[in-house]
């Protein structure tokens, strides 16, 4: 089975003879993919909304599956009963919105032992969600696939891991100078920081564009919080400024 790129990089990161949930499977590619490569021995592929849980149904039966992927209907992680699954992968969605899933499922995440995440925006706000449960980044990764950035995430439990989160966000020089805090740190990426790449450039290239393009309306705004709001939003743009020249000068 073929896979877009930003799925097949998710796919890369699920340990060979995993039991994998795929939370929003839409059409339960993925898992599909997963079990005829032999990734994974079985998989479940859960789906809140009627007619993707359909379609996944119908793509597990064309594949002849149907007895390795296990097809439910149910919101967020409550398709999983606790210790059914070792690796739960989440792609598509918001930050928030995976985050806001794995918060309301904490009680299925026993027995895990990875997640692979990939946030279509919002990529801050699920770091401080893993950040604050006890989750840590061991790989993060960036590419372009039609006209679109995507990230994927792959955490592990921090208890136990040869990682901890006060190493991977403990304050970060950059070869130019730059300190970099630990909110930066949520915001860039730990991993992808210190590993940057033309996407990751490019990326941070639009997020200026759009800081610049919100600045302008605060500095237009007659609202008292506007003039706070327009030095946050300065201090912003000048750090992602300060980065990307950074980046502009290590390149060979």
């Amino acid at each position: 089975m073929k896979l877009s790129n930003r799925l097949q990089a998710i796919l890369n990161r699920i340990p060979p003879g995993s039991r994998m949930a795929d939370i929003g499977s839409d059409h339960a590619l993925l898992p599909s993919a997963a079990v005829q490569a032999g990734v994974c021995l079985s998989a479940i592929a859960g789906e809140v909304n009627q007619g993707p849980y359909e379609a996944a149904q119908r793509q597990v039966r064309q594949e002849g599956l149907a007895g390795s992927i296990s097809v439910r209907k149910g919101d967020g992680l409550q398709v999983l009963e606790p210790g059914e699954a070792d690796v739960i992968t989440i792609a598509g969605m918001g930050g928030s919105l995976i985050a806001a899933i794995l918060n309301n499922g904490r009680d299925k995440l026993t027995g895990v032992s990875r997640l692979v995440l990939q946030p279509n925006v919002g990529e801050d706000i699920l770091r401080k969600w893993l950040l604050a449960h006890g989750w840590v980044l061991v790989d993060e990764c960036i590419l372009e696939e039609d006209g679109k950035i995507y990230e994927v995430l792959t955490a592990v439990p921090e208890e136990g891991s040869e990682s901890s989160n006060g190493m991977l966000y403990q304050e970060y020089t950059l070869d130019c100078g730059i300190l970099l805090s630990a909110d930066w740190l949520l915001r860039f990426g730990p991993i992808l920081i210190k590993q940057p790449t033309a996407v990751f450039a490019e990326k941070w290239s639009s997020e200026l564009r759009k800081t610049e393009g919100v600045l302008a309306m605060v500095e237009q705004s007659q609202l008292p919080t506007a003039e706070v709001k327009a030095k946050e939003l300065k201090d912003h743009i000048h750090m992602i400024k300060e980065v990307l020249s950074c980046l502009r000068k290590d390149k060979p």
